[in-house]
């Protein structure tokens, strides 16, 4: 199985779980970040970075785009046009505000995300979602050197 498939397996079997801001326990509860933690800890083990406590406001109150510089540390950039089924999608809600939200391509029309005020969920990737994609990521075949 590919890194991929086992990022899209793993992030299947979240499905379900609440959505709880700060969290990363499949099944108790999780945010977006929290399930792509979830996620790279089974894949790799330890997660690769601390996570600091944050606000559920930290984009609009913060600068730079901690997500997206994370990301580039730890995962592979790819073009929009080559994300593929297990890439994890990196949204921008509106231009001048750091992207916020992360999802997992489940396959061409769909992805898995924890949605606010509901679970983690498969979402239709319908247009208001799509032009919102800021990034896409590989997760890697190898971490470290």
């Amino acid at each position: 199985m590919s890194r991929a498939q086992e990022a899209l397996c793993e992030a299947r079997r979240w499905l379900g779980t609440p959505y709880r801001h700060g969290a990363s326990t499949c099944g108790v509860g999780s945010d977006c970040l929290g399930l792509v933690r979830g996620i790279w800890r089974q894949l790799y083990g330890a997660e690769p970075q601390a996570i600091a406590p944050y606000s559920a406001d930290w984009a609009e109150a913060g600068k730079g785009e901690p997500l997206l510089d994370a990301a580039r540390r730890h995962m592979e950039q790819r073009p929009l046009a080559a994300a593929a089924p297990g890439d994890m999608l990196v949204f921008r809600w509106r231009d001048g505000v750091a992207a916020k939200h992360l999802g997992l391509l489940a396959d061409e029309t769909r992805f898995i995300h924890a949605y606010e005020g509901h679970s983690v969920m498969l979402s239709t990737l319908a247009p208001q979602w799509r032009r919102r994609i800021a990034a896409v990521f590989a997760f890697p075949d190898r971490i470290g050197s």
